[in-house]
């Protein structure tokens, strides 16, 4: 993925959009003692699931890949019926001791780890299949987390049922899904918490310079109202320093109806030039029709006028509208239409060239039908 990359797992309640993830990081209760603590088989999760989609492009993009190069966590194949994720995974809650690992197959996760760099025993085909890989500690309010784990960054989920569109935003496809390193999280209470991420980089599991990266989070999670704001600075690029910032918010307006919303601000120093900027913007809002069906739409806008993160220089905005249901407990239908442009060529065209490369256009329109089976 283009500087990009697994998300917090979010949940698929209306409000607690974002305060379900800050509420799955708090810490375990601290054991009393090894005769208090819960059994080790109570402790024990098996989960997985299968993603299935149909997407349909507008452009009918001649090598049949939808989104930007190197994006495309969802939906990424045109007028296949297609794998986008398959995981399944077994996860332990620390009492004081838990770890989690969970493994994907698919569209989705080819995409994911593409940016990772090639060196000896590390690179995209060393990681490939996997999403997580974490063990964990747990005393009293803090939480200690190693290994590979899902982005503090962001508002949305890398599996495709948390989230209320299917596809992802640009804000999603474009800042780290996972990250590989330490993560320390301390609850103040029911509703406030923090985190300190030490980290190998920006969506990266092996190293690709001598520094490491920090990332910090301040999160609180009400009832109503939830929100983060979220941090990274490290060594990215060509060696230049990155800042990045990120908010995201979840209101619970009335019991059928939320919105959320983030935004993000980024700065990249470069060798010899001046530093790259970014940012972007993005707001949901999402109804809950009947118990079973519900109604969501976004509209983003993403500027990268260096193109450091996005691969060009560009203005990306997009709508989004999806129409979710669930037939029955543990599967979810979405069907979705999607529009976006580009103040640059940057969508796979129909047409190619005479030597038979694809030609580019500055728009895409997408139909999507995904289901989700999940346990």
């Amino acid at each position: 993925m283009l500087e990009a990359g697994v998300r917090p797992m979010l949940p698929t309640s209306v409000s607690p959009l974002l305060s379900a993830v800050l509420l799955s990081q708090a810490p375990s209760p601290e054991p009393t003692s090894d005769a208090d603590s819960p059994g080790m088989l109570s402790r024990l999760k098996v989960e997985g699931g299968v993603d299935v989609y149909y997407a349909r492009n507008l452009n009918r993009p001649s090598d049949g890949a939808n989104f930007l190069s190197g994006t495309g966590t969802t939906a990424r194949r045109d007028n296949e019926v297609s794998i986008n994720l398959a995981s399944l995974g077994v996860s332990l809650a620390p009492a004081p001791v838990g770890f989690k690992v969970l493994l994907g197959f698919g569209t989705g996760i080819e995409v994911l780890h593409q940016a990772e760099p090639a060196a000896p025993s590390v690179g995209p085909a060393v990681w490939r299949h996997l999403q997580q890989a974490t063990v964990s500690y747990a005393t009293g309010p803090l939480t200690l987390e190693a290994g590979v784990y899902p982005s503090h960054i962001g508002l949305e989920s890398f599996q495709s049922q948390l989230n209320w569109s299917y596809t992802r935003s640009w804000m999603g496809e474009l800042s780290p899904y996972y990250q590989s390193g330490l993560k320390g999280t301390w609850a103040f209470g029911d509703t406030w918490s923090a985190q300190l991420h030490l980290l190998n980089g920006w969506q990266t599991i092996g190293e690709n310079n001598r520094g490491k990266a920090l990332g910090t989070q301040v999160a609180y999670a009400g009832p109503r109202l939830s929100a983060a704001f979220n941090t990274f600075i490290g060594e990215e690029g060509d060696g230049g320093l990155r800042l990045f910032a990120d908010v995201v918010a979840t209101w619970k307006v009335a019991r059928d109806f939320a919105l959320a919303a983030t935004a993000d601000v980024g700065r990249q120093a470069r060798s010899g030039q001046a530093a790259a900027l970014w940012y972007a913007a993005g707001l949901n809002a999402r109804v809950q029709l009947t118990e079973s069906v519900a109604l969501a739409a976004r509209v983003e806008a993403y500027r990268d006028a260096e193109g450091v993160i996005s691969g060009a220089s560009q203005t990306l905005a997009g709508g989004t509208l999806t129409l979710e249901m669930k037939p029955a407990e543990h599967l979810v239908l979405k069907l979705e239409a999607r529009h976006d442009t580009s103040s640059a060529e940057v969508f796979t065209g129909r047409v190619t060239s005479v030597d038979g490369a694809p030609t580019f256009e500055d728009s895409e329109t997408l139909g999507v039908l995904g289901a989700v089976a999940y346990f």
